[in-house]
């Protein structure tokens, strides 16, 4: 070693002790490799104390006295005219306490990376694990329920929920029509529609009021369908409450009020997302709904939709109406004129 080489041909004298009422003896000391060599006078060697080994009794004090660590009955003491040889010792104490592993700084750092390891999991696994099983446990009835809490909490601010008891007879005809029997139309919803957990689709008076054929309000609720196919409502929920709300849910089988009322303010803010164009005119197709209609009504001007109109799978066909004029008009007036 380095270290050890540069003192290898220093040597000291000193008074050495095997034991408290031992005859001090007066040594020659000298470092050997690795070792604080200690012989008599006549250069017999009667000590050797392993330099990783060595600590001191008196630490800044002179005379300096060493002694095997662990064993203070044996000592070592180094007068004032010897600082040479006292430096040395302390300079390779010090470099070879440095080399030694540290178990507590070690045991610290395993604690510590099994920490950070349980934190990832907790903050990037187990939220995703937690809803995913929140998904697959929570029954159709349960939510229905969440749907209606939302709707209710929506209605302070769209109104009401429309219900001419003709015009509901309208809705219901055209839910049969579309195989969607569960929808519900407000009159200021601030969008067209939303699909919420429970399969519940909550309709826009406009869609209805607003255009001259029912293809228009079709169109809409096929979108919403879309994406409820393309991505769980419950999961929207979820994602949006959080990992407490998603605990709560799984083990009460309840949210609170105050997230039901942040994520009913989320849906009807939120800017709204359209769904895969693929998917969307495949259910045109199955439905027998024209598909250009719709995406007129999206963007008169065909820019944006192009996609919708050139592969509206009605447009070489001749489909019948999709319901009667009776009951375009009285869903037209199913939130009162």
């Amino acid at each position: 070693m380095t270290a050890l080489s540069k003192y290898d041909r220093l040597e000291a004298t000193g008074l050495w002790r095997p034991t408290p009422d031992g005859q001090r003896r007066e040594v020659i000391v000298s470092i050997g490799n690795a070792t604080l060599v200690v012989t008599d006078m006549n250069d017999q060697a009667i000590a050797h104390w392993s330099l990783a080994a060595v600590a001191r009794l008196n630490p800044g004090e002179i005379p300096a006295i060493f002694h095997p660590d662990g064993d203070e009955d044996e000592t070592l003491e180094l007068p004032a005219n010897e600082t040479e040889m006292v430096e040395a010792i302390e300079t390779l104490r010090i470099g070879i306490a440095k080399q030694r592993p540290r178990p507590g700084r070690l045991r610290w750092l395993g604690i510590s990376v099994s920490l950070a390891a349980v934190l990832a999991l907790m903050v990037f696994w187990l939220p995703g694990a937690m809803r995913d099983n929140t998904l697959r446990v929570v029954p159709q009835v349960k939510r229905e329920a969440l749907g209606v809490a939302l709707i209710n909490r929506m209605q302070r601010v769209a109104g009401p929920l429309c219900n001419d008891p003709t015009g509901l007879r309208a809705l219901r005809k055209l839910g049969a029509r579309l195989e969607t029997p569960k929808l519900a139309v407000v009159p200021a919803l601030g969008r067209p529609a939303l699909h919420l957990p429970g399969g519940v689709i909550l309709l826009d008076r406009s869609v209805f009021e607003d255009w001259e054929e029912p293809d228009v309000a079709a169109g809409f609720i096929l979108s919403e369908l879309a994406l409820q196919v393309e991505r769980d409502s419950l999961a929207d929920l979820l994602d949006a409450t959080g990992p407490w709300e998603n605990f709560r849910l799984l083990t009460t089988g309840e949210i609170s009020d105050a997230a039901l009322d942040a994520y009913a303010e989320i849906l009807m803010t939120a800017p709204r997302r359209e769904p895969d164009t693929a998917n969307l005119l495949a259910l045109f197709e199955a439905a027998d709904v024209r598909a250009t209609p719709y995406a007129r009504a999206r963007d008169i001007t065909g820019e944006s939709v192009l996609a919708l109109i050139e592969g509206d799978p009605m447009q070489s066909r001749e489909p019948e109406p999709l319901i009667p004029d009776s009951t375009w008009l009285r869903l037209q007036g199913l939130c009162g004129g």
